[in-house]
């Protein structure tokens, strides 16, 4: 399933530029995000993740669910147990 025309048009543009102007570095592996790629297209470029995963019940509108992360390490985090990756090097 994919994500709603309303997370895609408002709400990733919104943490998008929210993280890009922090330099907000991956949530997940803590690594610095390339801002100069264009979104989910490397796996460095941004890509905005719901803590709490939309599959187990999170709020996919919500700006504060949306965190930033890498592509490659949203991936392989999916919508798996928070406590089971934050932290770890995702990256190879």
């Amino acid at each position: 399933m994919g994500r709603s025309t309303r997370y895609r048009e408002k709400i990733r543009p919104l943490a998008f530029a929210r993280d890009k102007k922090a330099g907000a570095p991956c949530w997940i592996c803590g690594q610095k995000i390339d801002y100069l790629a264009q979104l989910s297209t490397t796996p460095d470029s941004w890509e905005g993740d719901h803590v709490n995963a939309v599959a187990n019940g999170g709020e996919e509108l919500d700006l504060k669910n949306v965190r930033a992360c890498h592509k490659r390490c949203n991936r392989v985090r999916g919508a798996g147990d928070n406590n089971n990756v934050i932290g770890q090097q995702s990256r190879i």
